[in-house]
């Protein structure tokens, strides 16, 4: 007996589901499901001093003044 194969190209659903339509005619039969996820982009190393250096650069500093006082608003949001 010669087995078959489907190639199915899907997309994943909302809950990191998948659904899968085959052809008519295997309506109860067993059938084997793969998948095979795309190549996650490698992240390059980075100097850990390199990075904190481009961190400061895109943030502009803050006194402990300014933080507490961004957290106290965020708190007082909460009870709203």
């Amino acid at each position: 007996m010669m087995q078959s194969a489907i190639r199915i190209t899907t997309k994943v659903l909302p809950g990191n589901k998948v659904e899968v339509q085959i052809p008519s005619g295997c309506e109860g039969q067993e059938v084997e499901v793969f998948v095979v996820l795309p190549p996650r982009k490698a992240i390059g190393r980075q100097n850990i001093l390199k990075f904190l250096e481009e961190l400061r650069d895109r943030h502009p500093q803050r006194s402990a003044e300014d933080i507490n006082r961004d957290l106290a608003i965020e708190r007082d949001s909460w009870d709203s």
